[in-house]
């Protein structure tokens, strides 16, 4: 198995920091998704390789094993116990395996397809896989379905509404392959919403600002305002001030996972000062004056 270059994969140096990885991940991971990139092969390939190699480094404790034992990271606990054991086993000799063949370990250990379970094979758990899903905020106001491409594997995902920037979740089985007859690895994918709606998403609460013109703010009236999945009439009651906040409940975003339950939606009001007033009405606001 050749070597794997992560840090060349996601084109930053070995001293690049934990903000470094991630910005680098990001910008490939968007040149290189397959959304962007239909029916490219090496663009495929590519996401894949920039995936595995964000799996790696950006988890700390896997950067530590990768950087000590390169392409076999994944089983350096293996072959540092296999040594340990060893060195207990031959106290008064040399240990079989040196800071220097572990890779002759590896290949005898994992290499050899056909070895029995006598010789001490034992089963890996596969590589975990990273992804990132891009969605609309109005896409996770329902569950619904998705297939996803990952390492050229389409994927059916049931995205449960209610879903927060950020999150992420875990699909077992659906990273790489077991060794030796272990488990595959898992998939987690993480969400990033963006949110082009006039609504601010806080948890499971929306907030909206209304304008309201200065005569119903004083003297009352109904208005009809947005929710995030229609409309609604409200009535306003008389000398309502400006910032005043009414809440509507239940008119928020679903909560994840907790079916018809939803938040609540947060209006506050923003009284218009009337502009470009005609000779009549600043005669009429000159009474209102004088009265007051």
């Amino acid at each position: 198995m050749a070597f794997v270059d992560y840090y060349k994969i996601l084109e930053i140096e070995k001293t690049a920091t934990d903000k470094d990885i991630k910005k680098a991940y990001r910008k490939l991971a968007r040149k290189y998704h397959p959304d962007l990139n239909p029916n490219n092969k090496e663009a495929e390939i590519k996401f894949k390789e920039i995936n595995e190699a964000n799996e790696v480094l950006s988890n700390s404790e896997n950067r530590k094993k990768y950087d000590k034992y390169g392409k076999d990271w994944e089983h350096g606990e293996a072959y540092e116990k296999a040594k340990q054991q060893q060195t207990y086993s031959n106290s008064e000799g040399n240990s079989q395996y040196s800071n220097q063949d572990f890779s002759d370990y590896f290949n005898t250990m994992f290499g050899q397809r056909n070895t029995s379970n006598k010789q001490g094979n034992r089963g890996f758990k596969g590589q975990d896989f990273n992804a990132e899903l891009h969605l609309n905020l109005e896409d996770v106001y329902q569950t619904h379905k998705q297939v996803l491409t990952v390492n050229n594997s389409k994927i059916r995902l049931s995205i449960p509404a209610g879903v927060e920037n950020g999150q992420v979740i875990k699909i077992s089985g659906k990273g790489g392959a077991g060794i030796n007859g272990g488990p595959n690895g898992d998939l987690y994918i993480t969400f990033s919403i963006k949110n082009h709606t006039k609504f601010k998403r806080e948890s499971n609460n929306l907030y909206t600002t209304v304008d309201l013109d200065v005569y119903t703010a004083i003297l009352g009236g109904e208005i009809t305002v947005d929710t995030f999945n229609g409309k609604v009439k409200l009535k306003i009651a008389p000398e309502t001030l400006n910032n005043t906040k009414v809440k509507l409940k239940g008119k928020g975003f679903p909560v994840y996972k907790k079916e018809g339950q939803f938040g609540d939606l947060i209006i506050t009001y923003a009284i218009k000062t009337p502009t470009k007033l005609n000779d009549k009405e600043k005669e009429l606001f000159l009474e209102l004056q004088k009265l007051r």
